[in-house]
């Protein structure tokens, strides 16, 4: 089991490294270990996914003996942080966020924190995606700075095995008598991005993606509906996408 106290901490997000969110975990992050480094994306990547820059040179800024902009990806972040940056002085375990919105159901596939994690993970390093769920103009950290370093400290204690991350949300508003944390799924809700479109200066059309158009999923453990309720939501994922009853089906048709 890891010993948080004595553990190497590596950061990142997707947000960027000055986003507030990065600065929180990281001050949370020392009231485990004295031992935090931050490489994290140069500028704002949400949305980014698990993607990696193959097309240009990736540039390292350093900033201080742990802290490191990469001109990249949160993905680009975690293969230099692992194979350039902490090559001689790995770290114990990743944390990536603290995510600006809600990483839930399908929001995990374009997610730049999550993919953070899932680099780390295919990379063996333990990770944790943290994300604050908000639908106001302005957001809260106030949920996930009073319970983040609890439900960390319960995850490692757990442990879990090496080809999974977590994916730990932080409601917006906390339910009667405070937010419960509850195990879920990965919900299920997307029915259609909304995309508006608008002509420029001289007449011609852009688009503009705009927020993914949902609705509850009916399975009340999924992800999204305990934020609704005003629980912290963990979701254990995978990196394996095999289907296993399709790879049955499958299998048993082309014998």
């Amino acid at each position: 089991m890891i010993d948080l106290q004595n553990a190497r901490i590596l950061i990142c997000n997707d947000d960027g490294i000055d986003a507030p969110g990065i600065k929180l975990l990281e001050k949370l992050a020392r009231q485990f270990s004295d031992d935090v480094w931050v490489v994290a994306p140069s500028i704002e990547q949400s949305g980014a996914g698990h993607s990696l820059t193959l097309r240009r040179p990736l540039r390292i800024h350093k900033r201080d003996d742990r802290h490191f902009a990469v001109d990249g990806t949160p993905t680009d972040c975690i293969l230099l942080a692992l194979q350039i940056i902490m090559r001689e002085t790995p770290p114990d375990i990743v944390f990536s966020g603290i995510n600006r919105g809600g990483n839930l159901g399908e929001d995990v596939t374009y997610s730049g924190t999550v993919a953070a994690a899932m680099e780390a993970a295919l990379l063996n390093v333990p990770a944790i995606a943290f994300s604050q769920y908000f639908s106001q103009k302005l957001i809260s950290w106030d949920i996930a700075r009073a319970h983040l370093t609890q439900v960390a400290r319960s995850l490692v204690a757990a442990k879990w095995p090496s080809n999974v991350l977590i994916n730990v949300n932080f409601p917006e508003y906390e339910r009667d008598g405070g937010a419960q944390v509850c195990v879920t799924r990965q919900g299920q809700r997307k029915i259609g991005d909304h995309v508006a479109e608008r002509l420029d200066p001289r007449g011609e059309p852009y688009y503009w993606i705009g927020a993914i158009r949902s609705e509850l999923p009916e399975d009340e453990n999924a992800d999204l509906h305990v934020i609704e309720k005003g629980d912290i939501s963990i979701t254990p994922i995978g990196l394996d996408f095999t289907d296993n009853k399709t790879h049955e089906k499958l299998t048993k048709a082309f014998q």
